[in-house]
């Protein structure tokens, strides 16, 4: 049997051959677009390594395991947002020089980032019209619309712990409360901080990534047949929790002048 090396057990050479530019003859910056996507794809991956994780432990009440997998989505959700930088680094002219070339191709295409929304609850995204998905694609997106989402499991770690979960008012009642008393329920508390900065973060990254692609493409329709910016716009409010953000509002109120 070989000796194992840091190639070989990383598949450098497989890993490495998987940038294949589209453009003849090569534009420079083509490469640049392939590997950030192919590493947004990896993160995306990891991601969602994490919230099985985090899933997992939430239906086992091990909130510190919870807390582990949060820190690190929250830095990977931080890369995500550092990587429009590198993007950015890209001038319209230079992706117009082969974005003709990607077409039907498109980045509402991203299986795992679907994965991702349904994990969270966006359970009848309007992406979905635009996927083409391979029938391994599929099998995994219903499984993934079929199992119990991050929400559900943190909603079940409430019911447990003697607070209302359901319906919508009951669970803002809940959220409150725990907030209110935060310093006897300071691992709720902090779990739900996970939670709305998990949320906060999705939305600093689809708020950055629309502003990139108005950017390269101004009000251009995208390569996959959307609107492109003004169709992504409608994203910059949607919110896989929104209790969490709507009994904010709340906090306070009752207190004396």
């Amino acid at each position: 049997m070989p000796t194992l090396t840091y190639g070989s057990y990383l598949k450098i050479d497989e890993l490495l051959a998987l940038q294949r530019p589209q453009s003849d003859p090569p534009e420079h910056d083509e490469m640049l677009f392939i590997v950030v996507h192919q590493v947004y794809e990896l993160w995306f991956k990891q991601m969602l390594h994490e919230i099985d994780a985090a899933i997992r432990n939430l239906d086992a009440g091990d909130l510190l395991k919870v807390q582990k997998s949060f820190r690190r989505i929250h830095s990977i959700q931080h890369l995500l947002e550092e990587q429009i930088d590198v993007l950015e680094t890209m001038t319209p002219q230079e992706f117009n020089a082969f974005r003709y070339r990607l077409n039907p191709a498109s980045g509402f295409q991203s299986a795992q980032f679907r994965e991702i929304e349904f994990l969270c609850g966006a359970q009848e995204s309007e992406h979905l019209r635009y996927l083409e998905p391979t029938d391994e694609e599929r099998a995994r997106l219903e499984r993934r619309r079929a199992e119990p989402t991050l929400y559900d499991a943190l909603k079940g770690v409430l019911t447990r712990r003697g607070y209302a979960s359901e319906p919508r008012d009951a669970l803002i009642g809940s959220l409150k409360a725990i907030y209110e008393d935060s310093e006897r329920r300071y691992d709720l508390y902090l779990l739900l901080e996970d939670f709305i900065e998990f949320d906060e973060r999705f939305l600093l990254w689809r708020g950055r990534h629309v502003r990139m692609v108005e950017r390269m493409i101004g009000m251009k329709p995208g390569t996959g047949g959307s609107l492109g910016v003004s169709y992504l716009e409608k994203t910059l409010s949607k919110k896989f929790f929104p209790e969490l953000w709507e009994f904010r509002t709340l906090l306070g109120l009752n207190s004396p002048p």
